[in-house]
């Protein structure tokens, strides 16, 4: 069965958005449902994903193990699956990471542009790498089933996180830095090592990480994904969009700044334009997933390919990642 799945998105959502969803075939999407905030207001964001699923069960539901993929996909729905784009959920106690996990939260950066608690991010000028609490916490993130996301990592960080790591880690929505040289984009080092550890590439769809942003083509894109799989293989490959649909342009503050500065973080992007770019044309939204799909075969990728690409891949991610870690020291090797 070949399913189709998003990596990343950080939309306002709506009825709209989830129909949006369901006409596009999506059977299981990643989303973000906090950012810099704390624990109560993590649970207050889970709340409010709980109305949405009461009022409209007949669209989305909660995931919380891959078999809920399958379900998606049998009764016509979309699974969600939660995420943290930060670890500031956690706030500076170890044991909230399995209490947010039995809420349902299945994937946690260790940092989000500056450094954190746990680890250093892309924006800081010194990488420290994994502090005490970042090993600390990869550990129990591990032995639970909660995924280590390193989007948003510094290179030392996240090649610590890769080796200190005894399960895959993940890359949800970032694209090559060879391709396009944005701070949030990867370094080869990095995605070599995360093919050969049998961790997650999702590709992003977001301007600030494309070639020539908004204009990027379908070519370009699919084509990067080509020269990537040519390189490392197709098997740790998958789509991250980064959609961030229908969000007023005061959420990229809270995304940036936080509450660590009094003053604007502009980070990606140009200081005239702090808002949302525009989506590429081929893909303004949830319903364009084909169009990436068709890309894919036209840059040379062969059916079973292009499955797990668009999907395949992530669930074989979720099915190894979700549970609770049976062994200790369960050191990972790609398929």
């Amino acid at each position: 069965m070949s399913f189709l799945i998003d990596g990343l998105q950080y939309s306002n959502w709506s009825e709209e958005i989830f129909r949006q969803i369901r006409a596009g075939g999506v059977d299981a999407v990643h989303v973000t449902i906090v950012y810099h905030e704390n624990f109560r207001e993590t649970v207050a964001s889970i709340e409010r994903w709980n109305r949405w699923f009461e009022r409209w069960p007949e669209l989305i539901f909660q995931g919380f193990t891959a078999e809920d993929i399958a379900t998606a996909r049998a009764t016509g729905r979309t699974a969600v699956f939660f995420g943290s784009q930060n670890p500031s959920c956690i706030e500076d106690d170890i044991g909230l990471v399995e209490v947010l996990h039995r809420l349902g939260l299945r994937f946690m950066q260790l940092t989000y542009n500056n450094q954190s608690l746990l680890a250093t991010g892309c924006y800081e000028a010194d990488d420290t790498g994994l502090t005490r609490m970042g090993r600390e916490v990869v550990a129990e993130m591990n032995r639970v089933g909660m995924v280590v996301d390193m989007s948003h990592s510094g290179e030392r960080s996240t090649l610590a996180a890769l080796e200190h790591s005894t399960r895959p880690i993940a890359v949800t929505h970032a694209n090559p830095a060879s391709w396009h040289p944005a701070r949030r984009n990867k370094s080869d080092t990095v995605i070599g090592a995360l093919a050969e550890t049998g961790g997650m590439l999702g590709f992003s769809l977001y301007p600030h990480h494309l070639k020539a942003g908004t204009a990027c083509t379908q070519s370009d894109f699919c084509t990067m994904i080509a020269r990537t799989a040519e390189r490392f293989g197709t098997h740790f490959l998958g789509i991250g969009t980064d959609l961030c649909l229908n969000q007023p342009d005061s959420v990229v503050e809270w995304m940036r700044t936080g509450r660590w500065t009094k003053t604007v973080d502009y980070g990606e992007g140009s200081k005239d334009a702090p808002g949302f770019p525009a989506m590429p044309d081929w893909f303004r939204d949830n319903r364009d997933f084909g169009n990436i799909a068709s890309g894919l075969r036209a840059a040379g990728f062969s059916e079973p390919e292009v499955a797990g690409i668009m999907g395949g891949n992530w669930a074989r991610f979720f099915a190894t990642s979700f549970g609770a870690a049976r062994t200790q020291g369960m050191k990972r090797a790609a398929e």
